[in-house]
């Protein structure tokens, strides 16, 4: 999948997690909106990989790829160096990403409730900090 297909899922995949919290299906609610990040990232992986050839530097760039885990995947997109100032600066993005890194793949299987899919929700999406917003910058 390209750039654009990781952001259109990624896009896609929060609008359902809201229609989910709108429906009061909080595990599934929770799953998505973390998947949506994690559909952002790739495709910040993405775009790493077009400005920096990476894959042909490091053979083994592209099996770490395959993580769904949040905080590796901002690792590999080289966001680092960004996102830590930008945490230091923002205390509430730090917050939203505090609760936004602790999902995992393995939510899926998980029985969350209102609150914690409401927090995520939040987290991902506020308009000044939330985490989705800082991604959408670089990807």
């Amino acid at each position: 999948m390209d750039r654009a297909g990781w952001q259109q899922l990624a896009n896609d995949r929060i609008v359902d997690a809201k229609a989910l919290l709108d429906a009061h299906r909080w595990a599934g609610a929770y799953y998505l909106a973390g998947y949506a990040v994690e559909c952002a990232l790739k495709s910040c992986v993405l775009a790493y990989v077009e400005r920096s050839g990476i894959i042909f530097e490091d053979p083994k760039f592209l099996a770490g790829c395959r993580t769904h885990d949040l905080k590796d995947l901002m690792k590999l997109a080289n966001l680092e160096a960004h996102f830590g100032p930008a945490r230091g600066a923002n205390p509430k993005l730090d917050d939203f990403w505090e609760t936004v890194s602790a999902w995992t793949e393995e939510s899926r299987y998980e029985q969350r409730g209102q609150a914690d899919a409401e927090l995520l929700y939040e987290a991902i999406t506020n308009n000044s900090d939330g985490v989705l917003q800082w991604i959408r910058l670089h990807w």
